[in-house]
């Protein structure tokens, strides 16, 4: 199991990074503030759109949910970045980032094919360099929080015994898989429980760092209904 491949995606989705926006874009307004960082609507757009296109969603599949859930977490993403730079966190491994956009690039195109890539790309608004820019963020981030919270997570025997007999075996019966020794799966589920784990202790964590921080909406970005590019 690739432990940061799954870990925690699902609690803060690390993926719609704020970053400057591009030259000749227009900034129309403010959306929020992150202790004085400003989070503009266009960054906001850009990162729906970036969510779009590495989860493989058509635009007209974004609703009005998905929209505030983006800027929920841009919000989230701007206090990790804020321990990442006061902890002098290093930077992702090139390779591991090279890796995430190769994983990216299938849903859209083979190795070889770079003008079905390139399109893609254009469709959601994105470039090559701008696409390593936020996924190279993304595995900053997710190395921060499994940095920070991994070491404070014990998973016991009996923990691990309990998921393999509740979980793990009432699921390979009813998909009529065969049975596997505990011994065999151990260390998969030691991580799936792990993770869990952390996933709680990450809701708390950024619990914790908002009623720290000076967060500020404005009023209209709650109910945003603009169109992407």
């Amino acid at each position: 199991m690739n432990r940061k491949c799954s870990i925690l995606v699902c609690i803060i989705g690390l993926i719609g990074i704020a970053l400057p926006a591009r030259a000749g874009d227009v900034l129309d307004r403010i959306v929020a503030t992150v202790n004085n960082h400003i989070i503009l609507q266009s960054e906001w757009e850009d990162a729906v759109c970036y969510e779009a296109f590495v989860a493989g969603r058509a635009f007209e599949q974004v609703q009005a949910a998905d929209r505030k859930a983006a800027l929920d977490r841009l919000i989230d993403q701007e206090l990790l970045r804020e321990q990442m730079r006061s902890s002098g966190f290093p930077h992702a491994d090139g390779e591991e980032v090279e890796k995430r956009i190769r994983e990216i690039r299938k849903r859209y195109a083979g190795p070889e094919d770079e003008t079905s890539w390139q399109a893609a790309l254009a469709r959601y608004g994105l470039t090559e360099s701008e696409l390593k820019k936020r996924v190279a963020l993304q595995v900053d981030l997710m190395g921060l929080v499994d940095a920070r919270l991994r070491p404070s997570v014990v998973i016991d025997s009996k923990s691990i015994e309990s998921y393999y007999n509740q979980e793990l075996l009432p699921q390979l019966r009813q998909s009529g898989g065969q049975p596997v020794a505990l011994a065999e799966v151990t260390p998969k589920i030691k991580e799936l429980l792990t993770q869990q784990k952390m996933n709680q202790m990450l809701v708390a964590w950024l619990q914790d760092l908002r009623s720290g921080s000076q967060i500020r909406m404005d009023p209209g970005s709650r109910g945003f209904e603009g169109q992407l590019r």
